[in-house]
């Protein structure tokens, strides 16, 4: 299976209470109209107009 990753198009609330902002990478884990978004191992719930899907292309680093 790929990674897939996506960019946050709003400020979201993790659980641990941080507030990630607008252009944090993430983790995307599901598909649909909601799916479990991870940073460094916090879980954000995140509805489909809050993300964006990053390209593999584009989620290469260098």
């Amino acid at each position: 299976m790929s990674r897939r990753l996506g960019s946050l198009l709003v400020p979201v609330c993790g659980l641990s209470g941080t507030t990630y902002p607008v252009g944090t990478r993430v983790a995307i884990r599901g598909s649909g109209g909601s799916v479990d978004g991870f940073v460094d191992g916090d879980w954000l719930p995140l509805a489909w107009w809050e993300f964006a899907d990053i390209r593999s292309e584009d989620a290469v680093e260098g």
